[in-house]
């Protein structure tokens, strides 16, 4: 008891509802979303990650930000404070951002990388072939960068929920946001006649990006964007990481959770609908379809450098911009991956926050510094068993991201749906007075539908299902 009385807590909903949606919209939406919903024929992957978020997103956020607000503990020790017998499930859960922290930093030092490139004007060099694979093969250079994106994430957790989290939600979400309107405004006024002749708008790449295209739709093809609707929504809300728990210890006991729950919502689903209209219009534009099949790492730092590049001198200022945003994306990411770790070592270990992320820090040094090696010295190809072909960097992701956090949220939909029963989170959410809006959706997905879904996801990430 005496640990959760000296617990922090955000200062008001304001507080939750950005650090909550700074850790939503990370790297996952940007460079992912907008490839998917390329991929899966536009309008058509809108609608369905708009049904699922209002349905099977809802449903893992409510649950994992009411344990955590229930429960005052971060995600190792919450799932044994709500069933003893289901303390596993915790460590599974806190697994997920120990294995994502070192190649998220890594990443991030990339973004740096590039932002570094086109503030002092050399996008163009940043645009040429094999800029991007001699950088991440080099000995020195992704260290260095490695450990100067670490070090800006950890000073923020090393400052706590109000000072540190929050405070620094309240300054980085309102500029991410300002500059994905002002770039998503640019990337629909832009035009380009290419070597042939063939004239391609900004416009164009929009329509191409909202209006459904049902064109050789077969019922596997729509299992196939479901799914890959469903996954996006890992990433999208931060959900089976661990995070939403975190961050729901900290949510004041009077705050209305279903208003909160709503505000992040519809926030995610704005940025990640504005990424693609960012990213996919200009692709479109200067690189025609074929340049929109990119996805991950190739498609933000190949393709969108050489999108920058044929811009003319207007590039480097869009360059800049945009790597500016994507680095406050991935700050607010990464504060959120490793305060879900060190909020569980100071629970369950009960350390100071300064131990608990000193130890976090160098954890995450070390795993990245070998993810850093992965691509020189260690360097080596394994397939996984979704058929990818991957290095230490993907076998880690394939790890956390394809069986772990499905498994997680699998785990936690069994817990809340069968052994505890709904009805404790549904107590948790009305707890301040306030109704909860979707009630009888919850308890049938939590119970049915989610599970149902989670499982075949799970199946088909691992390879078991090759069907969809």
């Amino acid at each position: 008891m005496k640990q959760e009385k000296k617990r922090n807590s955000f200062s008001g909903s304001i507080g939750f509802v950005l650090a909550a949606a700074g850790s939503a919209v990370g790297l996952g939406n940007i460079w992912r979303f907008p490839y998917l919903a390329a991929k899966d024929g536009g309008g058509l992957f809108l609608v369905l990650y708009l049904i699922l978020a209002l349905t099977f997103g809802f449903t893992l956020l409510t649950t994992e930000v009411a344990i955590g607000r229930k429960t005052k503990q971060s995600p190792l020790t919450a799932y044994g404070k709500i069933h003893a017998k289901w303390k596993p499930l915790g460590i599974i859960a806190c697994l997920v951002p120990v294995i994502i922290m070192p190649y998220y930093c890594v990443i991030g030092g990339w973004v740096v990388k590039y932002l570094i490139a086109f503030i002092t004007g050399e996008g163009t060099q940043a645009a040429e072939d094999g800029y991007f694979t001699g950088f991440i093969t080099a000995d020195i250079e992704p260290v260095i960068l490695l450990c100067v994106f670490l070090f800006a994430v950890a000073f923020i957790v090393f400052r706590g929920v109000n000072k540190g989290i929050e405070a620094s939600s309240k300054v980085i979400m309102p500029l991410l946001l300002l500059l994905v309107i002002g770039i998503s405004v640019f990337s629909l006024t832009i035009r380009h006649t290419d070597e042939a002749g063939v004239v391609r708008t900004g416009m164009e790449g929009f329509q191409i990006y909202v209006i459904p295209n049902f064109e050789g739709l077969t019922v596997q093809r729509f299992f196939t964007v479901l799914l890959d609707a469903m996954s996006q929504l890992f990433f999208s809300l931060s959900v089976a990481m661990g995070i939403m728990i975190s961050y729901g210890s900290y949510v004041q006991d009077d705050a209305n959770l279903g208003k909160s729950i709503n505000q992040i919502e519809f926030f995610d689903t704005m940025v990640a609908f504005l990424a693609g209209v960012m990213i996919i219009p200009a692709v479109f534009t200067f690189m025609g379809r074929e340049g929109m099949e990119a996805s991950g790492p190739s498609l933000m730092f190949v393709s969108l450098p050489k999108v920058f590049a044929a811009m003319g001198k207007v590039g480097n200022v869009i360059g800049a911009m945009f790597f500016a945003m994507v680095l406050f994306a991935a700050l607010t990411s990464a504060v959120s991956v490793m305060e879900a770790v060190v909020s569980s070592f100071m629970d369950e270990f009960h350390v100071t926050r300064l131990k608990a992320a000193v130890i976090e820090t160098v954890i995450a040094l070390a795993g990245g510094i070998l993810v850093c090696l992965g691509y020189n010295k260690l360097y080596f190809e394994l397939e996984l068993p979704n058929g990818a072909v991957g290095q230490i960097l993907d076998i880690m992701d394939y790890i956390s991201n394809n069986a772990l956090m499905p498994i997680v949220a699998i785990g936690t939909c069994i817990l809340i749906g069968w052994i505890v029963k709904p009805k404790v989170i549904i107590q948790e959410v009305e707890k301040s007075g306030s109704t909860f809006g979707r009630k009888s959706l919850y308890v049938v997905m939590i119970r049915f539908i989610a599970p149902i879904l989670l499982v075949v996801l799970l199946l088909k990430s691992i390879g078991v299902l090759t069907i969809i």
